[in-house]
């Protein structure tokens, strides 16, 4: 298998994982991979907003990313984000666990800087069997992401093979 043929193998693995009802994930992210171009050409308007106007090497993290986000399941906070609004965006993943980890969580935890505060939400959602993760953009964002606990090896193993770094919190 050629190197493109294991990015797109990879690629398709984690649109599977993370969105496995939505085929316009993997659509939008394998598009980034076969045509970069076509690409930056079809979405000049939201890459706008993240300084992008050609191919960059970080084109499919974001391409996944904006896929993701856009079918509600993933968040993306800020370096500086307040932990309530962490907490109201993660709630309104599609992806979110059935078993309310907020209630595990204590007064404390919601005056954490945004990271820290993550970490604890990672901790909480594993106690429910759920992970959180951060698809890694190499910025000061944090694009987080909800899937089953069992299945964080997988989706490490399969963005690593289309060379996107996947940081599971709270572990």
């Amino acid at each position: 298998m050629s190197g493109t043929e294991v990015v797109a193998t990879s690629l398709a693995a984690v649109t599977a994982l993370l969105a496995p009802a939505r085929p316009a994930v993997a659509e939008r992210v394998l598009l980034a991979h076969r045509d970069p171009e076509g690409y930056v050409r079809l979405y000049a308007d939201e890459l706008e907003d993240r300084g992008v106007d050609e191919p960059v090497p970080e084109l499919l993290r974001i391409a996944l990313v904006d896929a993701l986000h856009a079918h509600g399941l993933l968040a993306e906070f800020d370096w500086k984000e307040h932990p309530e609004e962490i907490r109201a965006q993660l709630r309104l993943l599609d992806s979110a666990p059935s078993a309310d980890p907020w209630a595990l969580l204590e007064d404390g935890d919601t005056r954490l800087h945004t990271y820290d505060f993550l970490e604890v939400c990672g901790r909480r959602y594993r106690d429910v069997g759920a992970a959180l993760a951060v698809i890694d953009l190499e910025s000061d964002c944090y694009p987080v992401v909800c899937l089953r606990a069992a299945r964080t090896g997988e989706l490490i193993a399969s963005a690593a093979g289309a060379g996107i770094a996947v940081h599971v919190l709270g572990s």
